[in-house]
């Protein structure tokens, strides 16, 4: 197919564009670069442009006969869509709707988008189905519910397929080492913590240890960046093979605590960094895991990475070479 990827020369993007390539898709890039970087693109070419530029992105898809888009630009700190609410809106909803108009526009059949389980809120179940109401706390999680809510309204009256994958906590890095996150100022749990590890970071926080889990902190479904680009892949074949629109979880379906990662971590980089034990972070579930059956079922997924080592194995290697290359000793 002839794909257009936009964000994809961010951490996400930038591992499905390496499979598309390796599937043997023509790809085009769409990313303005603002958390990813041009050496992430390993495949296809580049394009530099922003979504919020109508005439740009209708040029781009005029100039291409698309088969298909995923849609993965976006913004993805919690913390700043709290301080920052119109940000979120602005680059993910609205973009949203600006490239949908551009689908619609230029006939595109496929479309797979990238979303998130902050969609489901604070439900009280602990392994969420898709079937759950969407009760997002935040306004990152309301800035993709509405960018999901205009992907259906847009099919219904259209001939517009896709697929929506709601992803959990996604970690890791591409085990040859030609992909991981490099995202300036991250927050997820194990790129903290290898940076921690790397000597990045001094030292890292735990927020809350007195939920009801095993051992107090909060226990999450964390997947493997390449797992889940498989499923993006798989989901492209789904579409072009006759399958209807679904969306659908992204995840192993059984969780971690936050100690247990920062042991593992630990344990596999032999540096035992400091810990600060805190309060709890408002708008923190005590554990959310996918039921991924759906996915397993309708696009034949199987992961490949389903290990806390394997994870945690690829995003410590990344972080060490990645420092590195930045010019910092690592030990």
């Amino acid at each position: 197919m002839k794909v257009l990827v936009t964000g994809g020369a961010g951490y996400i993007g930038s591992h499905v564009v390496r499979q598309l390539g390796a599937a043997g898709h023509d790809i085009i890039v769409y990313d303005n670069l603002s958390t990813g970087y041009r050496w992430a693109v390993t495949c296809g070419e580049l394009v530099v442009g922003d979504l919020a530029d109508e005439a740009a992105l209708d040029s781009v898809l005029a100039a291409h006969n698309f088969d298909a888009v995923i849609h993965f630009a976006a913004n993805i700190v919690v913390p700043e869509s709290v301080e920052n609410p119109l940000k979120y809106y602005r680059n993910n909803t609205r973009n949203t709707m600006n490239l949908l108009a551009a689908i619609e526009k230029h006939k595109v059949p496929y479309m797979v988008f990238s979303s998130t389980a902050a969609v489901y809120g604070m439900p009280p179940e602990t392994v969420l189905t898709e079937e759950l109401p969407l009760e997002p706390i935040n306004p990152y999680g309301a800035s993709k519910m509405m960018s999901e809510r205009m992907i259906m309204d847009l099919a219904a009256a259209s001939s517009l397929n896709y697929v929506i994958l709601r992803y959990f906590n996604v970690a890791g890095a591409n085990p040859e080492g030609l992909l991981g996150q490099a995202t300036p100022e991250a927050t997820h749990l194990i790129k903290v913590a290898c940076e921690c590890a790397t000597g990045a970071r001094e030292g890292m926080s735990v927020f809350g240890t007195d939920y009801d889990t095993r051992d107090g902190t909060c226990v999450r479904d964390y997947i493997h960046v390449e797992d889940l680009a498989k499923a993006h892949v798989m989901a492209l074949e789904y579409m072009a093979n006759g399958g209807e629109s679904r969306v659908l979880n992204c995840g192993y379906g059984r969780g971690f605590t936050v100690r247990e990662v920062i042991e593992v971590v630990k344990r596999l980089s032999g540096v035992d960094f400091p810990v600060q034990e805190t309060g709890r972070r408002a708008g923190d579930p005590a554990a959310l895991m996918a039921d991924n059956s759906k996915v397993v079922d309708v696009l034949g997924w199987k992961p490949d990475y389903d290990d806390l080592d394997t994870i945690v194995g690829t995003a410590l290697a990344w972080e060490k070479a990645w420092q590195e290359k930045r010019g910092r000793q690592v030990d």
